[in-house]
């Protein structure tokens, strides 16, 4: 294959592997029909297999709207990092504010809410004995209405009772630590009716898309995701619409994500359990299901779990384990996106600016890179001096293309060329440029980063607001008009083995990739900008060791 072929195929592969990022969901979990009461065989204590569902799960939908009590209080929970209101009628989370995040840029937006619901039945970590058929609503009763953590290290608990129609108690703790956003919460189940009853316990959570707006969202997975069975699960919302998705397993934890914000479930026990997704685009329903089982008269049973409301972030998701640090991926690209998030949080610890941190980042990588690259230019130069001699043999032999590329072969053998030894460095680079892409893309620590001057947020596209608006864009794009004039003249300075009618039409790159690039985060055009600088530096240098 010749240079220009390979120049082309490059070319293609990266608006391929652009497309897919964008216009491709990521890969569709496999879901279960579920069980129905038939299929499922008691033990002799009358306990079912926790994974098995009932059919009241597989037919639940969102829960309806149920007569709000009254009397029911608003809990506040008030730590260093949120702030949370807890309904008595249901025990579900009313509000749940995140006070180091905002709504959007704007500093009047107020902090970042998780929650986007007041029907009490729809509100999210419900628990309930019916498998989530929302038959009924318990209304606790708490023992404080009140829980503040003023310091980082300090811990608290909430307990709240309830009493349903059954006659079994249910005793609800939480826990909270004020320097995680992690919560421990069990329910114990006392039967002192005298006689065994049969339950089927489950926690639902409920979830609205967060209220935020993401340039970047529209282009990433959002919805209930789940870690099961070793492997991260992500259902588009859109695909409920054809019915419920039932995953079974080992559940590691369940829950919705975006590209900056989760809630999840974590069941610790360490019994298989069953994942039921209902709803739609505008609102999902994860139900983890622990079976049916039997309480004996006068003893109780204890259902464990963690509650995680808060960023996606790996450097708040690592320490507290429980698997949840598998929501911050990558796709096919997380073995080099990780390290590359990891230094671009390390220049910024010294630089203190992400965008100072993305330049030095750029230039790290493209250091690492630079032999190759050299190689790769100065092999693309030397093909260029051969372009006469090549022109002459097609010339010569058009009418015999076999004889033609056997003499284009003895020539580059002649002089030592390597007809894609140009291409080979850029190959190299592709995965790099991907990994970084997924990482300026969706990474939380650019939300709202500001770089200078008309740069105030790395996530969103670069605008500079000139006092009235432009249709489409709003603003100039300056970096992006910045990215593709420094791309054109690379393009210009770079030798080409192309013929004139492809050179032409490679002309028109710069114009298609800044088009391409407009409404790209400001972060990743700040990348791509920087890295054609060093490449244009880089050509210079070969250009004027060539005329020495």
């Amino acid at each position: 294959m010749d240079l220009q072929r390979a120049f082309v195929a490059i070319i293609l592969s990266f608006l391929i592997l652009v497309g897919y990022q964008y216009f491709f969901a990521p890969p569709k979990p496999v879901s279960q029909s579920p069980q129905t009461p038939a299929q499922i065989q008691q033990d002799g204590t009358g306990t079912a297999p926790a994974h098995a569902p009932t059919a009241a799960a597989a037919q639940a939908s969102t829960a309806t709207p149920l007569a709000v009590d009254r009397n029911a209080r608003e809990i506040t929970v008030d730590t260093p990092l949120y702030t949370a209101l807890i309904n008595e009628q249901g025990g579900g989370f009313k509000s749940f504010v995140l006070k180091n995040y905002r709504n959007a840029l704007d500093k009047d937006s107020g902090p970042m809410q998780l929650i986007q619901e007041t029907n009490p039945a729809a509100l999210p970590v419900l628990f309930t004995l019916d498998n989530g058929a929302g038959g009924f609503l318990p209304t606790y009763q708490a023992e404080k209405t009140s829980l503040s953590l003023a310091q980082q290290g300090e811990t608290g608990a909430l307990t709240m009772r309830a009493v349903t129609p059954e006659g079994l108690t249910i005793l609800r703790t939480l826990r909270f630590q004020g320097d995680s956003y992690l919560i421990d919460v069990t329910y114990k189940v006392q039967n002192g009716t005298g006689k065994p009853i049969q339950v089927s316990p489950a926690l639902c959570l409920n979830n609205k898309p967060f209220a935020h707006a993401s340039q970047a969202s529209r282009y990433l997975f959002y919805g209930p995701t789940a870690y099961i069975n070793g492997e991260l699960v992500e259902t588009k919302p859109k695909k409920l619409a054809d019915g419920p998705v039932v995953l079974q397993g080992k559940v590691s934890w369940t829950g919705y994500t975006d590209n900056y914000f989760m809630t999840a479930i974590v069941p610790l026990s360490a019994s298989a359990h069953t994942v039921t997704l209902q709803g739609s685009e505008d609102q999902v329903r994860s139900v983890v299901s622990e079976g049916i089982l039997s309480i004996p008269a006068n003893e109780s049973r204890d259902f464990t779990y963690s509650l995680y409301l808060g960023p996606k972030k790996l450097q708040v998701l690592q320490p507290v384990g429980n698997d949840l640090a598998k929501a911050v991926d990558f796709g096919w690209f997380d073995l080099l996106a990780k390290p590359m998030l990891w230094l671009l949080n390390f220049f910024h610890r010294f630089s203190g600016n992400y965008g100072v941190a993305i330049i030095l980042l750029t230039v790290l990588i493209k250091l690492a890179f630079w032999p190759i690259t050299q190689k790769g230019m100065k092999s693309m130069k030397n093909m260029q001096k051969l372009q006469p001699k090549i022109a002459k043999l097609r010339e010569r032999f058009k009418d015999d293309p076999a004889k033609m590329n056997q003499e284009m072969m003895a020539l580059y053998k002649t002089y030592k060329v390597n007809p894609v030894g140009g291409c080979l460095p850029m190959l190299i680079q592709i995965p790099f440029f991907f990994a970084l892409y997924r990482v300026l893309m969706a990474a939380i620590e650019l939300r709202h980063a500001p770089f200078m001057l008309w740069i105030n947020d790395l996530s969103a596209p670069d605008r500079l607001w000139i006092g009235f608006d432009i249709p489409y864009l709003h603003g100039i794009p300056v970096l992006t008009l910045l990215m593709g004039a420094s791309m054109y003249l690379q393009q210009k300075m770079t030798p080409t083995t192309a013929d004139p009618t492809q050179a032409r039409i490679m002309q028109f790159l710069p114009i298609v990739f800044t088009f391409m690039f407009l409404n790209f985060a400001s972060g990743l055009v700040l990348y791509w900008f920087v890295n054609n600088l060093l490449s244009i530096l880089q050509q210079y240098l070969i250009n004027r060791q060539a005329k020495a």
